[in-house]
């Protein structure tokens, strides 16, 4: 075998005896294969000795990075670029390169095992045949559109001409990522093996090519045949555009301009030729890098690289408490999502205990149907689907909790039913047992109180539904152990969360900045506005969901238990409305019950209004108040609470309100966050909207100190 290797690039060249080349990727230094500017150069080096090999008949891409393809290009490109047209050219640079490797006049197969996502996926492209790993680690797509931008070395040519318009619209737009069956359902990899023979099977491929593949399944679509059909002609794909362009629309009410950028480039390629594809994917892109969409899309992205490498213990010697098994209280939709991510996202080994066997039965039959959809869509096989339910036991007695390091508590949010919690883990589990409760309201240190070893004892606050939402809240109190703090921020990094730490105090930080939200819409309620204006408004402000929507959702009288908690503490700015106990007397409490504010049930077109609940809260609708009023008056209660919670040290940072707002409870990513948000419009003006607010509204809106410092010293909260 001859070997041309140089050891300071990230590509080298092997040829072996076959005449089969193989260029490893493997960057030096990093955890994860990034496409950088200076590849260009090292990529064109390789070029330059696979043409002084005329040997070589086949070539294979593949990374000796383990879990790592590519994973995209290192952002920090984007951020040190100072136009538009400067980004443009990095596009240019990379389309040319990657035209480079499609020209290649032999077959190029990309090996795919690991992350294989935006430049990755590009790359990938750009050869001419792909072969995937059926591992876990396997994950195929283009999440540019998550950082406000759009694939920009070919990609919006090639994914829609390789699997469909539709199909590549869909990944494109929603940022979707495949497992490796998915891929080659949809026709983005030609085949797929075991991880251990991928090297084997892409050399096989590189000697004997595959007929090019035509399957471009829809796997999204319930359309799929009739999506197919349309793209065969111009008039077929302007429609296909005009429906994309308006579900688009529907979703981010304009906020986001990436949408539009990568529908109009794969149109235009469509269009008037692949050059001017690609012409206009440059041009679209550069202008979205220097977007403020984008650019605060990115400061979230570099956030949560910070807080990956953050323990939230200032002595960084301590080591975190070993966590390797972990008992849940509760198999509610909480109690089950947690357990679920448990095992399969850190893969531990979860004892589930419930009261009764019912609720165990309920608790099985949620992780059951999860496995299942994973086994069905081809996310797992059946067998590892089987293998990671084996890693739970389900229980209605405290058996098998001794040797367990963590237990986590989802029950009803009562007082006497946590202390009773706590009282039966430390009788039934080990010294060094870790209690947490996923309380969203009461005190850790009240929690505590009762316990022989508070030290153990912590607050770990989940989203629901767990399995879906990003964020863990751990919060500490005064006796917390630092090595426990460390130790479940370790664990919630293992579930795949984003974790920030905050201190205790009634509500913590998230449900400290949503209750005034919150109650900011019912007084709205009250004043006779539409559920549907006021949810509308918020939206189109960038919240995913309107506040009257997650009230149904939530339910009604979950609310209620929080807000005396928060209105003895903070009093006039926490006071809730006391028409929730109406609502709750009547049965209308959300979702769940079929009624709320909304009607629901299989029987119930759309999601009209609940019309019954004005007499119920005795007013009469039809306010006409703009959507500007609902959305200042709700968006700087919350924010305004956020910068109470930062003066008061619940939360260290800004950049951990921003994070914690954002992914806990919907804040408008691309307005960066409650401090980010202050920052962009100014704190001279954001203490003059509290101020109006507050003069027109009442002392709830007054600002709050650290705000009015900030404002007079002309400071930010971000340099």
């Amino acid at each position: 075998m001859n070997a041309n290797v140089n050891q300071q690039s990230a590509f080298s060249l092997k040829v072996q005896d076959d005449n089969i080349g193989i260029i490893e990727i493997n960057v030096p230094g990093d955890a994860q294969n990034t496409l950088k500017e200076e590849f260009a150069d090292e990529f064109s080096a390789v070029f330059t000795e696979i043409k002084q090999t005329p040997s070589i008949k086949g070539l294979v891409i593949i990374s000796t990075k383990p879990g790592s393809f590519v994973a995209g290009a290192d952002i920090n490109l984007f951020d040190q670029a100072s136009s538009a047209a400067q980004v443009a050219a990095l596009s240019e640079l990379c389309q040319e390169t990657f035209q480079q490797l499609e020209d290649l006049p032999f077959p190029v197969v990309a090996a795919i095992h690991g992350a294989c996502l935006g430049g990755g996926l590009e790359l990938a492209m750009a050869c001419h045949y792909r072969i995937a790993a059926t591992s876990k680690d396997t994950a195929l797509g283009v999440p540019e559109v998550m950082l406000g931008l759009l694939p920009a070395g070919g990609g919006t040519q090639r994914l829609p001409r390789l699997v469909g318009i539709a199909n590549a619209l869909d990944m494109m737009l929603t940022g979707r990522q495949l497992k490796a069956k998915p891929a080659l359902k949809m026709g983005l990899v030609n085949a797929i093996v075991e991880p251990e023979a991928l090297l084997a099977r892409a050399i096989e491929m590189a000697k004997n090519p595959p007929e090019k593949s035509t399957n471009k399944k829809s796997i999204f679509s319930k359309n799929g045949a009739m999506s197919a059909a349309l793209e065969k002609n111009p008039i077929g794909r302007k429609v296909l555009f005009d429906q994309a362009r308006k579900q688009a629309e529907k979703k981010t009410f304009g906020n986001y301009p990436a949408p539009e950028a990568i529908i109009g480039a794969v149109e235009a390629g469509y269009k008037n030729g692949l050059n001017a594809g690609y012409a206009e994917e440059a041009r679209a892109f550069g202008e979205l890098a220097m977007s403020e969409v984008s650019s605060q899309l990115r400061n979230i992205f570099h956030a949560t690289n910070i807080l990956k490498k953050e323990t939230f213990v200032a002595d960084k010697s301590i080591k975190g408490r070993k966590i390797e098994s972990v008992g849940v209280l509760g198999a509610g939709l909480m109690g089950a999502g947690i357990a679920l991510t448990t095992m399969n996202k850190a893969g531990l080994p979860v004892r589930l205990k419930d009261r009764d066997d019912k609720g165990l039965a309920n608790g099985v039959k949620y992780v059951r149907k999860f496995y299942n959809k994973r086994a069905k869509i081809g996310a797992m096989t059946a067998h590892e689907a089987d293998a990671e339910m084996h890693r739970m036991t389900a229980s209605s007695e405290y058996t098998g909790f001794k040797g367990l390091d963590l237990v986590i508590e989802a029950v009803f949010e009562d007082i006497n039913l946590k202390h009773q919690m706590v009282k039966d883990v430390e009788a039934n589990g080990g010294e060094h047992t870790i209690f947490a409760s996923n309380t969203s309201s009461l005190p850790i240190t009240k929690i505590a109180d009762i316990a022989e070893r508070p030290e153990n004892v912590i607050g770990l606050h989940y989203f629901s539904p767990v399995e879906k939402m990003p964020l863990l809240e751990i919060i500490t109190h005064d006796k917390t152990a630092p090595e426990v703090v460390a130790g479940c921020v370790a664990f919630g990094k293992a579930q795949g969360k984003t974790v920030i730490v905050v201190k205790d105090g009634p509500g913590f930080y998230t449900t400290r900045i949503l209750a005034p939200y919150m109650n900011e819409t019912s007084r709205l309620l009250e004043q006779g506005v539409s559920p549907k204006a006021i949810d509308h408004a918020l939206m189109a402000f960038g919240y995913p969901v309107g506040p009257v929507t997650l009230l149904d959702e939530v339910g009604i009288d979950v609310g209620t238990k929080v807000a005396p908690i928060l209105e003895a503490a903070f009093g006039e700015r926490m006071k809730s409305s006391p028409a929730a106990n109406k609502m709750i007397e009547k049965g209308f409490l959300g979702r769940k019950t079929g009624k709320g504010f909304y009607l629901y049930g299989d029987d119930v077109k759309g999601k009209p209004v609940n019309e019954e609940v004005y007499a119920v809260m005795g007013i009469t609708p039809g306010a006409d108040i703009s959507d500007e009023e609902i959305v200042e008056r709700s968006v700087w209660m919350m924010i305004n609470e956020a910068a109470y919670c930062l003066q008061e040290g619940i939360i260290q940072q800004p950049l951990h309100g921003d994070i914690g707002a954002i992914f806990g409870l919907g804040f408008p990513p691309f307005r960066g966050g409650p401090f980010r948000y202050m920052d962009s419009i100014g704190l001279d003006a954001s203490l003059a909207k509290l101020e109006s607010l507050s003069n027109k509204y009442g002392e709830r809106f007054t600002p709050a100190a650290l705000i009015v410092d900030m404002a007079k010293s002309k400071k930010r909260f971000y340099s």
